[in-house]
């Protein structure tokens, strides 16, 4: 791959094609011996059909087209235990071509989260704005020259804005959410991808988050940007986790043994 900006890259040669992400960074920064066995290891086939709920959202609001070739919503009130919900699922199995079945409550609760979504103005005109969905970023990081690669959610590109869907089961945990998950990197290397291919930083970076739990009857919607503090986290930890990878390669060297320390409570005496 060359560094460039790619509209029509499927997601799985993004994914199994070259250059550094932010998910595989995620890896190399628990231990660098991660990443090889992550690109070696076997995957459960049944694991991965299983419904994830976070993407059947993301495919929804983002790619529509990706929901109706990826999911199909199974037999209405066809019990499995009569001979009739038998057939009927039996029937419905057979045209699945390997799409996820979704039941009629998941895709309930799918489409209500999708209007829950657009009933709140700023996340609507976020889902409706001109711009590119999954598009994919290449580019040779400044400090090491190292390939890597970005696939924002949606870029906005008349505004510069760059918008990430995450979906929650707990809005309240959110914010720690972005410190476990290392969201504050996923800001920096973004940002940094955005900026090699456009010559000059996002307008923003905005986190549309959405609960797949209900409180008070309704699916909550936020919106939210890191602060300066976080962002300059963020960008010290990617800077760092690129130089580990760069060393990694460079010596084709991973380590993979990681150093436990006891809690705090159990180190009193």
């Amino acid at each position: 791959m060359q560094p460039g900006y790619y509209r029509d890259l499927s997601n799985d040669d993004y994914h199994g094609g070259e250059g550094v992400s932010k998910s595989q960074l995620d890896l190399l920064h628990k231990s660098p011996a991660l990443l090889p066995w992550s690109r070696n290891a076997p995957e459960d086939d049944e694991k991965k059909s299983a419904l994830n709920v976070g993407d059947a959202v993301h495919a929804i609001l983002l790619e529509p087209h990706r929901f109706d070739a990826d999911y199909a919503v199974g037999p209405k009130d066809a019990p499995r235990n009569t001979k009739a919900g038998k057939e009927a699922w039996a029937e419905f199995e057979s045209t699945l071509s390997g799409r996820t079945v979704l039941t009629h409550e998941e895709h309930r609760k799918i489409q209500l989260i999708r209007e829950s979504v657009l009933a709140h103005p700023h996340a609507r005109w976020l889902i409706e704005a001109d711009g590119d969905a999954e598009a994919s970023i290449y580019w040779n990081e400044q400090h090491t020259g190292q390939l890597a690669r970005c696939r924002p959610d949606k870029n906005i590109n008349a505004h510069g804005w760059l918008m990430d869907l995450k979906t929650t089961a707990d809005m309240s945990r959110f914010s720690k959410s972005v410190y476990e998950y290392r969201y504050h990197v996923q800001d920096a290397m973004y940002s940094d991808g955005y900026a090699a291919h456009y010559g000059e930083p996002p307008a923003g970076f905005v986190f549309l988050v959405v609960s797949t739990s209900i409180d008070c009857g309704r699916y909550p919607v936020r919106l939210f940007t890191l602060d300066a503090e976080a962002k300059q986290i963020g960008r010290s930890e990617y800077q760092a986790d690129m130089a580990t990878y760069h060393e990694c390669r460079e010596r084709d060297e991973w380590p993979g043994i990681e150093t436990l320390s006891l809690p705090a409570w159990a180190r009193k005496s």
